[in-house]
């Protein structure tokens, strides 16, 4: 008689070991980063956003089960000019104001060879949302995952430096994003 709620307590903690082993973990953001390239007047430019915040829940045995979720804080530019910074904050660019927050959430992820994958999902920046592609590569060691990867996107489909500064002679409509991301290794 008093086996059966020990092992049924056994039972229950065999199946929830899974579940915390694959527990949602925080990006450590002092050593991650996302930064960002583009042209102007056909000089390379690169910038990075000091504040951004992801949950992960990663198993690079069944990357079909990923959730992720990045949120960055558009307001934390960092052009390596004030003037600059400015002027990225304001509506004809990332309109600061109005959409303080660029998000990306991975609906799916899937292998694409050993140690490398790939996350699709939508990307929303000013109000317009289009869905990405961005390959990655993952190396798990001394207890941390390190995620790297970049994408491009096309700034006029996200309506960022819309009106003169449309001209994509001036300000090229390519931008290269590319990331690095450390998360607490869940294995043990």
């Amino acid at each position: 008689m008093t086996r059966f709620p020990l092992l049924a307590a056994c039972a229950c903690l065999a199946l929830a070991m899974p579940a915390f082993a694959q527990a949602p973990q925080k990006v450590v953001a002092e050593k991650s980063h996302i930064r960002f390239g583009f042209k102007q007047m056909n000089v390379p430019v690169e910038g990075r956003f000091r504040k951004f915040d992801a949950t992960v829940t990663f198993d690079p045995k069944k990357p079909e089960a990923t959730k992720a979720t990045f949120e960055v804080d558009l307001a934390s530019i960092d052009l390596g000019n004030a003037e600059g910074e400015t002027e990225a904050r304001r509506k004809p660019w990332l309109f600061v104001e109005a959409f303080p927050k660029a998000t990306f959430t991975a609906s799916t992820v899937k292998a694409t060879g050993p140690g490398r994958f790939e996350a699709t999902g939508p990307l929303a920046i000013k109000g317009v949302t289009q869905t990405i592609t961005a390959p990655f590569t993952l190396v798990d060691a001394g207890g941390m995952r390190t995620v790297e990867g970049q994408f491009p996107l096309r700034r006029l489909q996200f309506k960022v430096g819309d009106g003169p500064w449309a001209d994509t002679e001036t300000v090229a409509d390519e931008v290269v994003v590319r990331f690095r991301f450390v998360i607490p290794s869940t294995t043990k």
